[in-house]
């Protein structure tokens, strides 16, 4: 019994300190499947519909509701409790009409944040890596586990926005001074303002991003924790109303 819990769950104080659960109300939880997002940089979904939600009152209930094929992510039908669901992820439940894009908040944890309908067609992803394939074109190897293909030049740090689940691209935010940034990691996660300067070095040292606020705050983060969301506007909107 053990070892078969140790395939299918998680110990709940072994979970992600964004996990919405308490540590002690019980030793598992559930373990998020292989999937486009890593462990530490998601949510099962089934946390997503009971915990975060509120869909339901318990681990039944949640796995009815997405079993029935009740719930979409980036506009696919998931029935996958253990789905893993993560940054930018936009999760929609089509019975109440509800759709939310996963975000991080100001204490580094995922929040689904609530947004019109509309906006449930596209989703931000960052270039991961890219790689040239036969033909001389690109393929770009995006932050949440995807490969599209491409003829245009992109940049390792630039995002695309994605047409979902078609898989389309239809806008590109370079990374770039004058771009507008998302902190993804660091003290200041969560935070966004304008890039005003970008440092690279030549040395071990790492590279470092410069961001101010709309208060006119200037705070300095490694350039790997800054994901652009826009050029002079976000291109998304963001919880608090920024």
């Amino acid at each position: 019994m053990a070892k078969m819990g140790s395939r299918k769950h998680l110990k709940r104080f072994k979970s992600p300190k964004h996990w919405p659960i308490h540590p002690k109300e019980d030793t598992w939880t559930v373990k998020p499947a292989a999937g486009p997002h890593a462990i530490e940089d998601s949510l099962p979904l089934l946390i997503v519909i009971r915990d975060i939600l509120g869909l339901a009152d318990n681990s039944r209930e949640a796995k009815r509701i997405i079993n029935n094929g009740e719930i979409l992510v980036d506009g696919l039908v998931r029935k996958d409790y253990k789905f893993p669901v993560g940054f930018m992820d936009v999760v929609q439940i089509p019975k109440n009409d509800g759709v939310f894009r996963v975000l991080p908040d100001e204490k580094g944890r995922l929040i689904l944040h609530s947004i019109k309908k509309e906006n449930a067609e596209f989703k931000l992803c960052g270039i991961a890596n890219k790689t040239t394939i036969k033909g001389g074109k690109t393929q770009l190897n995006l932050h949440d586990g995807r490969n599209v293909i491409v003829e245009d030049q992109f940049g390792a740090d630039d995002v695309i926005i994605l047409k979902v689940p078609e898989q389309e691209v239809t806008e590109k935010i370079s990374f770039e001074e004058g771009t507008i940034g998302l902190v993804t990691g660091g003290k200041h996660i969560g935070e966004i303002g304008k890039i005003k300067e970008i440092n690279i070095t030549k040395s071990s040292m790492p590279n470092t991003v410069v961001i101010e606020t709309d208060n006119k705050k200037t705070f300095l983060t490694l350039k790997d924790y800054v994901f652009v969301i826009g050029k002079e506007e976000p291109a998304i909107s963001l919880p608090g109303g920024k």
